[in-house]
């Protein structure tokens, strides 16, 4: 039995739910799972046909609209031609079977009124007879996975069903599995308060980055960025307003990351970094300046809370948490290296001292301000 399964991009799109970058904490083969549980379910039911149908992460997220599904792993005839591809989620027994959560039978096929029948003009394939099981995570239904056409001709039996129903649970467990240990991978990497990264993600994402540029001839720029008059905020209202000011500061940053693959860190305390893969100098200056100016408009403690002093009072702090930035880049800070590991960690090291110089010039020349690195 010949199982074909979905490009790699696509597994990765459904397994991390959420996150949008690329580098991700942990390699989870999530192919080589779902082609050992399709290939046991063919082999306990024998069928002509098969597929693991999962549902698109991106429109479906928050369960508001109807979304896709895709077909992930797939048997049979015709089925290099459709892993990859999707259907409207609320079309097809398959369909139906993940809209309402229940498990389906479907003895005679084209006698059923959620029939598809597009899916067998692309692939020449004759439908005769279907059953379906919901894959769920946490009570929500997630995607299906379905078998055609019994080998011996025979109709489908509920012993063949329930056999279905327990692939269907193996393959939640085993996402759900995944996805606990990309969390648990992304915990260590994550900073609590900020949400964003923090120094130990720092230098394994620049290494990887710094290399990368080298290796293709791009560009990389680096940014510091520590805010102004943190520690009055803390002297005068106290560290858990110092605390709020920081989370609403990283809600900034990671609103501000609009270049593809940029990354926000919280380096320690009130100091952040921002990773800019194949950004010059220039528009890397022109960034900063955009989020200097949103830190500096931005009112700070404006909402009513019951953990700062003097009970819900809100602060409102308006211009007074400024930001000091220093900006560095591969062409315009670092001298030529080799593409070798020791080259590689000089750039890097190098791009850190002079972006972090140049964000203290700033900080020594009236604040509130953006420096490039000389």
């Amino acid at each position: 039995m010949r199982i074909n399964i979905a490009p790699k991009q696509i597994l990765d799109k459904i397994l991390e739910r959420k996150r949008r970058d690329e580098y991700r904490p942990e390699n989870i083969d999530l192919k080589a799972m779902l082609k050992e549980i399709l290939t046991l379910a063919g082999k306990f039911v024998p069928s002509e046909s098969g597929s693991i149908l999962l549902d698109d992460p991106v429109l479906n997220q928050n369960r508001q609209k109807p979304g896709v599904l895709y077909f992930v792993s797939c048997f049979g005839k015709g089925s290099s031609f459709l892993v990859g591809t999707y259907l409207p989620a609320a079309l097809g027994i398959a369909g139906q079977t993940y809209t309402t959560g229940r498990p389906y039978i479907s003895r005679k096929a084209k006698d059923d009124v959620n029939f598809y029948p597009v899916i067998d003009k692309k692939t020449n394939f004759v439908t005769k007879s279907i059953i379906c099981a919901p894959i769920r995570i946490k009570k929500t239904t997630i995607g299906v996975i379905e078998l055609l056409n019994r080998v011996d001709g025979s109709d489908y039996t509920g012993d063949d069903l329930t056999l279905l129903k327990l692939f269907a649970e193996y393959t939640s467990t085993l996402i759900q599995n995944s996805l606990d240990a990309k969390r648990f991978g992304e915990l260590s990497i994550k900073d609590n308060l900020t949400g964003l990264y923090n120094d130990r993600f720092l230098y394994g994402r620049l290494t990887k980055d710094v290399a990368r540029a080298l290796k293709r001839g791009s560009d990389l720029s680096l940014i510091f960025l520590d805010l102004d008059n943190f520690k009055e905020v803390n002297d005068v209202h106290g560290h858990l307003a110092g605390s709020q000011v920081l989370t609403e500061a990283g809600s900034i940053l990671l609103d501000s990351l609009t270049i593809k693959n940029s990354a926000a860190i919280r380096y320690g305390g009130d100091e952040f970094v921002v990773i800019l893969p194949d950004t010059g100098v220039e528009e890397a200056a022109g960034y900063a300046e955009d989020l200097r100016e949103a830190i500096a408009r931005f009112v700070f403690l404006k909402h009513r809370k019951h953990r700062y002093p003097g009970g819900e009072k809100a602060l409102n702090i308006k211009g007074r948490i400024t930001c000091s930035i220093g900006v560095a880049s591969i062409r315009a800070n670092s001298g030529p290296a080799n593409n070798g590991p020791n080259g590689v960690n000089e750039v890097r090291d190098d791009l850190i001292k002079k972006a972090d110089s140049a964000m203290y010039a700033s900080k020594q020349t009236g604040r509130n301000k953006v420096s490039l690195a000389k």
